[in-house]
């Protein structure tokens, strides 16, 4: 399944870090646009000023691990489409672009349901995907899940759970699951 993911869901970083996680583990084929990749880079200023520049190393990262995960958008495609919110044409654009099977966001208002079936594409959230995902590749999710739990671990040097932590990174489905 090839999934176009948001920038909404690459900011976070344990987010993106379980979703990339289990796309590294080949449960699907991951894109993004430059775009997105560079809105995922201006949102990590929120942390302070040393923000936009992890996260462009980060974003070095995952373009080495991922090289085929980037696409372009076609010209005139954005021009014919419509969402509630205009900033977000550019994420349905690149969807059509890579010929994506869903587009993968936190943000359901933006992407209606019905103006992505109109393209062939679904919405999916982080939380259920990877659900579904775990509930097929139990070893492969928990083994994503573990390594994310150790790293977070061992960055913070708090003795995470891995219920909160998932929670927290607003996967508490996952978490959940995983903990279980």
């Amino acid at each position: 399944m090839r999934v176009l993911i948001d920038a909404c869901v690459l900011y976070p970083t344990v987010m993106r870090e379980v979703v990339l996680g289990v796309a590294g583990e080949g449960l699907f084929d991951p894109r993004w646009s430059p775009r997105i990749l560079e809105e995922w880079a201006r949102a990590a200023r929120k942390i302070g000023p040393e923000g936009e520049t992890i996260a462009r190393g980060e974003i070095a990262g995952i373009q080495a691990r991922f090289p085929r995960a980037e696409v372009k958008i076609p010209q005139g495609v954005e021009a014919r489409l419509w969402l509630p919110d205009p900033n977000d044409i550019h994420v349905l654009a690149a969807a059509i672009g890579c010929s994506a099977d869903a587009i993968m966001t936190v943000n359901a208002k933006d992407f209606p349901r019905g103006e992505l079936a109109e393209q062939g594409l679904d919405r999916v959230d982080p939380d259920g995907f990877l659900v579904s995902l775990a509930v097929d590749h139990p070893d492969a999710v928990q083994r994503v899940g573990e390594a994310v739990l150790a790293e977070a671990r061992r960055l913070s040097g708090e003795d995470w759970e891995m219920r909160k932590l998932m929670r927290k990174a607003r996967l508490p489905r996952l978490g959940k699951l995983l903990a279980a």
